[in-house]
């Protein structure tokens, strides 16, 4: 597929934004689900990209920043393999190619990054001197050139993807044997898999799985809807709160829940 040059400027600008909101974290725009399901749809694919978004999602879902540990770039992995779709024209029946093309591109995101933060650390220097100076304009001026050096982070690729075109990647796609493009779908399917346990691992207590299985048996139930399920779910969430309310153990200090499995529950209680 072609972009013409209207969609082009979306793409950057939604890229652009996704970097921004990297560190901002106030519109979640470099969200997987959000990123994809924009780029879908200022360029016609909003179905492909959104399930693309969907997927990613649940693959970013276990990446997080731990102390001076920096999570792989889920912008860049988004925007990246979004346009890749896009160009390469193939549908639904790519989705399973640009994950598999995501994931390296979200760790190589961590080159630029490093670049962008380090970047930034001078630019800190700067606002420090300004602030001596007792001028706020020129610290409003250099905050806000460090935050456009992280949309041009990830639009800065995303042009590069763009000026490639769409005959080279289309191209490159279809060159892919059958074996090497199942072989991607597969290993897609499991890195989703790693990432969906990675949380379950940090959110797992007693209490809770016994929801968690229960949500896997309703998911089998083909006549249940997402909203069916999405109600059902906080359903249970407020009769779990209800009960927990309610007590159902003696405890010091009061706490209903202490020695239950759930530290985090017990740091809140006893708080």
């Amino acid at each position: 597929m072609t972009l013409n040059f209207i969609q082009v400027i979306l793409v950057l600008i939604v890229s652009f934004l996704a970097g921004m909101e990297g560190i901002l974290d106030e519109f979640h725009f470099h969200q997987p689900v959000i990123a994809c399901t924009l780029i879908g749809l200022v360029t016609g694919n909003l179905a492909p990209c959104l399930i693309l978004g969907g997927q990613l999602e649940m693959i970013a879902l276990g990446w997080a920043n731990i102390g001076a540990a920096v999570a792989p770039d889920a912008a860049l992995a988004s925007v990246a393999s979004a346009i890749i779709l896009v160009l390469g024209g193939q549908g639904t029946k790519g989705i399973s190619s640009a994950i598999a093309i995501a994931v390296p591109l979200a760790v190589a995101g961590l080159l630029l990054t490093t670049l962008v933060r380090t970047l930034a650390t001078a630019i800190v220097h700067f606002m420090d001197a300004a602030a001596e100076e007792g001028s706020f304009r020129k610290i409003d001026m250099w905050q806000w050139i460090a935050i456009c050096m992280q949309g041009l982070r990830i639009a800065i690729p995303a042009g590069l993807i763009l000026a490639v075109g769409a005959g080279p990647v289309r191209a490159l796609l279809e060159r892919m044997p059958d074996w090497l493009t199942a072989g991607l779908g597969i290993g897609g399917g499991m890195v989703v898999a790693v990432g969906y346990a990675m949380v379950i691992n940090m959110m797992a207590t007693r209490e809770v799985w016994p929801f968690f299985a229960l949500g896997f048996v309703l998911a089998t139930v083909k006549e249940i809807t997402l909203i069916g399920l999405g109600a059902i779910g906080i359903s249970l969430a407020l009769i779990y709160l209800a009960l927990s309310k309610m007590g159902g153990g003696s405890s010091k200090g009061g706490s209903s829940n202490s020695g239950a499995g759930d530290p985090v529950g017990d740091i809140i209680d006893n708080y």
